[in-house]
């Protein structure tokens, strides 16, 4: 068991090693690829500007996203009232996304809990 404590305090040293070295040119590459992103010059103001653009312009989208999610339901409604049409791969597709939502739903819990599983243990 030590022998494993130090093989992974060494590969940690090595990667924070590797880290210290790299970061400044990924940082800077990164900057460099995205300039035109990058709002000149970068005030508190403009900073405050750019916050309120994107909150309200969210806060505008909600409409489009209501009546997406509104036809969303109807479409289900009506696959749900047709369900001798249903084929079995509409039937799967259905049955992975509610998987996947319950999976995500124990990922969720599981990342609030503190990464820590409870439960019985016989």
């Amino acid at each position: 068991m030590a022998s494993k404590i130090k093989q992974v305090s060494a590969k940690a040293c090595e990667l924070t090693r590797f880290v210290a070295k790299n970061s400044s040119s990924f940082y800077k590459q990164t900057l460099e690829q995205n300039k035109q992103y990058i709002v000149e010059p970068s005030t508190v103001e403009k900073c405050n500007e750019l916050s309120k653009q994107l909150f309200y312009t969210r806060l505008a989208s909600i409409p489009g996203r209501y009546d997406a999610f509104w036809k969303e339901i109807d479409c289900v409604k009506n696959m749900l009232k047709n369900r001798q049409d249903l084929k079995v791969e509409h039937a799967s597709i259905a049955a992975l996304f509610g998987l996947e939502c319950f999976a995500w739903f124990c990922a969720g819990e599981i990342a609030g809990r503190g990464f820590t599983f409870t439960g019985y243990y016989p």
